[in-house]
């Protein structure tokens, strides 16, 4: 580290004049004082108490502001979990999904009985049921393949009884139910498949 020379103390102090210093003294006087001049535009920098003080003094803002400033300010949320809650939390999430789903049951009276129907027509656009129950009106009753397998299926209520009944695939084959084990030849030279509905008990 460099001293300064002590005449140039006494130049800064008014003891002796500038013209009584050698010139490459005078040249670091001049630097000197242009530095401090610098120093004394240079706005003053606020310390950090005086940041606090000020912030605190400022008046707070509406609840309202506060409220949707704290809404869309993005926050990390972390979730931390016990090893044991994490393996009863995926034990029960397993069981859930093991246990089988509850089937509701239609409302059925008592002269009344549930009929499920099924069919595979593997490749058909759509199944319906019709039969003496619906006056073989097609498309009143639709039968459904959820899992795409070709496998056709509906539940309906019914009267108790005998119902002749046949399958309408794609709204123009007339099927009779190979499943059926009974079978009652119609007006038309076909055979229609017979169904028994019986009571439900309660």
């Amino acid at each position: 580290m460099s001293t300064i020379d002590p005449r140039i103390h006494q130049v800064l102090d008014g003891e002796i004049q500038r013209e009584a210093l050698p010139p490459e003294l005078r040249r670091q006087v001049e630097l000197l004082e242009a530095a401090a001049a610098l120093l004394a535009a240079a706005p003053k920098a606020e310390s950090v108490e005086q940041r606090v003080m000020a912030a605190l003094r400022r008046p707070a803002a509406p609840r309202r502001s506060r409220l949707v400033w704290w809404l869309v300010t993005p926050r990390a949320i972390v979730l931390r979990m016990r090893p044991v809650w994490t393996l009863a939390l995926a034990a029960g999430l397993a069981l859930l999904t093991l246990l089988p789903a509850r089937v509701s049951r239609p409302d059925v009276g008592e002269e009344e009985g549930i009929a499920q129907f099924v069919a595979r027509f593997p490749g058909a656009r759509s199944v319906a049921v019709v039969g003496s129950f619906n006056d073989w009106r097609a498309g009143s009753i639709a039968l459904e393949d959820r899992d795409h397998d070709g496998v056709w299926r509906g539940v309906v209520v019914l009267p108790t009884g005998a119902h002749e009944y046949m399958f309408v695939v794609d709204g123009e084959r007339w099927v009779a139910d190979p499943l059926a084990g009974r079978y009652v030849a119609d007006d038309f030279g076909r055979e229609n498949s017979l169904l028994i509905v019986r009571p439900v008990l309660q």
